[in-house]
């Protein structure tokens, strides 16, 4: 069995989404991801649906978090747009899968805020803090520096599809068709549409890119005994334990 867990509508916290309730507004708080993951057996698999424009930064990190400690595997599968808080939410997935419609979009915090000149300071520090922490879990699910997130967040970056596996928010664009039968008239094995589509993924990953996000294939580093076993592994179905 899976747990299907949606995050739809904006993300806020307990208190909040009383309001939301009230009047019939879709939104995703931490006390409903909590109880929907406690709900029946506590270590079987969650898919997490995701189209949502972000909201309350701190629900979002609860959020998080919650999923990052879950004992089962959690999928999620990015429908819509994953937006700000929601992206965060999104890179709690052990599996992070993208609708080839869909996108993320990943930009810097922001708050209302009054008073004198050292509160408006105390503020732009405060805001300095909650964007290393969002880029935290960026780098967490994509390799990539801090520095090269935060560039990205303060330039409000949306990205496609292929853009977010190029650069490790996802693993996977839906609907390949893995199932689909290999009708072969051969005398060695052909590879499987599964074994193609985690190829191809796995070399969108790996190729190298600038700090524009540009890919550079001509600087493509040879591969190594431990990446040929990673990706033979991947290939297989199998996790690389040693080299995670």
């Amino acid at each position: 069995m899976t747990k299907t867990i949606d995050v739809k509508g904006d993300v806020v916290d307990d208190q909040t989404a009383m309001f939301y309730q009230w009047f019939d507004m879709a939104c995703v708080n931490p006390s409903n991801i909590a109880g929907a993951l406690a709900n029946g057996d506590p270590n079987e698999d969650v898919e997490l649906n995701v189209a949502s424009g972000g909201g309350d930064v701190f629900a979002a990190s609860e959020i998080y978090t919650m999923l990052r400690q879950y004992a089962g595997k959690v999928v999620v599968n990015i429908q819509g747009l994953a937006a700000s808080a929601a992206s965060v939410i999104s890179m709690a997935g052990d599996t992070v899968n993208i609708s080839p419609a869909a996108q993320i979009m990943i930009h810097q915090a922001s708050l209302q805020t009054y008073g004198n000149k050292d509160d408006l300071n105390h503020s732009a520090d405060v805001l300095d803090g909650i964007d290393e922490s969002i880029a935290a879990t960026y780098e967490a699910k994509t390799g990539m520096a801090q520095s090269d997130l935060l560039k990205l967040m303060s330039d409000e970056t949306w990205l496609t599809a292929q853009d977010a596996v190029d650069k490790g928010f996802a693993d996977n664009i839906m609907f390949v068709d893995e199932k689909q039968a290999v009708v072969t008239n051969a005398v060695s094995p052909i590879p499987s549409k599964a074994a193609v589509n985690k190829l191809m993924n796995l070399i969108s990953k790996t190729q190298p890119v600038d700090n524009s996000g540009d890919k550079t294939p001509e600087n493509k580093p040879e591969n190594s005994k431990s990446e040929l076993k990673n990706k033979l592994a991947l290939l297989y179905g199998r996790k690389d334990k040693e080299n995670k």
